[in-house]
């Protein structure tokens, strides 16, 4: 019966990832990007006037605030159109713009950063295979991906790096440091290491990457543990119904939200209306104060078990849709920490000169119609997860999803046998 159910998601998934996704002309209906062509680098060329004109056009038609932040737009075009001769006058003119409307979640992409950007979405990127994050301002390796050059020259988790190439990496960003190990395939990058107070050194070859977007296991023998990495590439969904596969014969399900700083909307959409039935999956509200509901398709079939979402401060974006769907509908318990607050939809523009632009089209609301934008979504039961637990191997938020799931296991049991 389950794999009857699966088979049907499967087809149901395909179907709706090829003909939905958010229509700007009806409500209630759901239309997916086109992921051959929506993504596709503009080869267009043009001189640095016209694409600093484009720009200037699309955020003055498209951009979710109509007012621009309250200010005349043209003032834009009238202050740098005759003094743009440039690239680098146009991209300075386009920044500047940009930064006026007060917005950290659009922005302009050189061609280096949008082609970064669209090998994300394809999941694939070349470095050596570490995930890393940030615990006060030292930067230390949570994960080593198998197989990769990283895990074949025999570096581990928890391992701090200190240095990239000569370039000491205290106090920089996770993103300042990930740019700084990636490369072009084939290259070598030299990574200075602390590991229990012993200095190393390593000298790594770069290569492609394959990301994986979804990790799965079995965990207390019939708990199923699924950590969501991403929504960003447009192989997720399908990830995602492997790892359901991979625990069907489990009593109930943890997804790990934690970290996951979002991506694609349709990626959490699909997700959260594998879980429902029926009901409200997210409301977006466009320039014009028009709300959409995107709702879960009706169907016989949905996953029933018991589900726990781990979620904390880096669970943002399209996580937040996924985490609020799933509570609002009181379909998933929360636990962790109270999440980012990133309730603004943006999307990708492709620019002439194989340039881009980020830019915010509109807002979102959970089911129950709460905007999250700078507020998050608080989890059911609060739970830290300190430095000193990363470093002792402990993980409490974990334990505290264990603990419930355990006991809607139980209630489920109970329900079941009293019926």
């Amino acid at each position: 019966m389950y794999k009857r159910f699966l088979y049907i998601l499967i087809i149901f998934f395909i179907s709706f990832t090829l003909y939905n996704f958010l229509s700007k002309q009806s409500v209630n209906t759901v239309k997916l990007p086109n992921y051959d062509n929506e993504y596709l680098i503009n080869k267009q060329t043009t001189d640095p006037k016209r694409l600093f004109l484009k720009t200037w056009r699309i955020i003055k038609t498209k951009y979710y605030d109509p007012t621009l932040n309250g200010q005349d737009w043209s003032k834009w075009n009238k202050r740098y159109v005759d003094q743009i001769k440039t690239k680098d006058d146009a991209y300075v003119a386009i920044n500047t713009m940009l930064a006026s409307l007060d917005d950290p979640y659009s922005k302009f992409l050189s061609k280096e950063e949008y082609t970064e950007q669209t090998t994300n979405i394809d999941a694939k990127i070349v470095g050596i295979g570490v995930n890393i994050m940030s615990i006060a301002g030292k930067i230390i390796i949570v994960s080593v991906v198998e197989g990769t050059p990283a895990y074949k020259n025999g570096i581990k988790a928890g391992d701090i790096i200190f240095k990239v190439d000569n370039t000491e990496v205290s106090g920089k960003t996770i993103n300042d440091v990930a740019n700084l190990i990636r490369g072009e395939i084939g290259t070598n990058v030299n990574i200075e290491l602390l590991r229990d107070k012993q200095k190393l050194s390593k000298t790594i070859k770069r290569d492609e990457i394959k990301i994986k977007n979804i990790k799965a296991d079995i965990i207390d023998k019939n708990i199923g543990y699924i950590q969501i990495v991403s929504f960003l590439s447009s192989d997720m969904t399908t990830e995602f119904i492997e790892a359901i596969n991979k625990t069907q014969n489990c009593s109930g399900l943890i997804l790990d939200l934690r970290g996951n700083t979002g991506g694609l909307m349709p990626n959490a959409v699909i997700i959260a209306d594998m879980f429902l039935k029926q009901g409200h999956i997210v409301s977006v509200v466009d320039r014009d104060k028009q709300k959409s509901d995107i709702d879960a398709q009706t169907k016989p079939y949905a996953i029933d078990k018991p589900v726990v979402v781990l979620i904390d401060e880096g669970t943002a974006s399209a996580s937040e849709i996924l985490s609020g769907a799933l509570k609002d509908n009181h379909r998933a318990i929360l636990v962790g920490q109270q999440t980012f607050g990133k309730g603004m939809i943006q999307r990708i523009y492709p620019l002439p000169n194989q340039t881009g632009m980020n830019l915010t089209i509109a807002k979102y609301l959970t089911p129950k119609g709460y905007d999250i934008n700078k507020q998050g979504i608080t989890p059911d039961y609060k739970v830290e997860y300190t430095q000193k637990d990363f470093l002792q191997d402990k993980d409490p938020q974990l334990d505290e999803a264990k603990k419930v799931i355990k006991g809607l296991i139980k209630s489920k049991n109970e329900l079941a046998k009293a019926g």
